[in-house]
């Protein structure tokens, strides 16, 4: 558990989008969706993203890479290598 130090930091869309690759809209996408935590902040509306949630929308495309692998390990896997049995000679 991350213990908090002082405030949250936010960053912008913009920033966020060059981080990951994406486009700005489809940042927001991420936040609407409540993959990112964000809001819209200030008397113009503009929108901040909470700086840990990128660090944890990283962690959780991560762990979704490595169970798709993993996945496609077991379905590379022959049938006696899961149970266990021997192969036909």
């Amino acid at each position: 558990m991350i213990e908090a130090t002082g405030p949250e930091r936010h960053v912008s869309p913009a920033q966020v989008a060059e981080l990951l690759s994406l486009d700005v809209d489809e940042v927001i996408a991420l936040v609407r969706e409540g993959r990112l935590r964000g809001a819209r902040l200030g008397t113009a509306s503009h929108w901040r993203i909470a700086e840990a949630s990128v660090a944890d929308y990283l962690d959780d495309q991560r762990e979704e890479a490595r169970r798709i692998a993993l996945w496609h390990q077991s379905n590379a896997a022959s049938f006696p290598e899961l149970w266990g049995g021997r192969d036909p000679e």
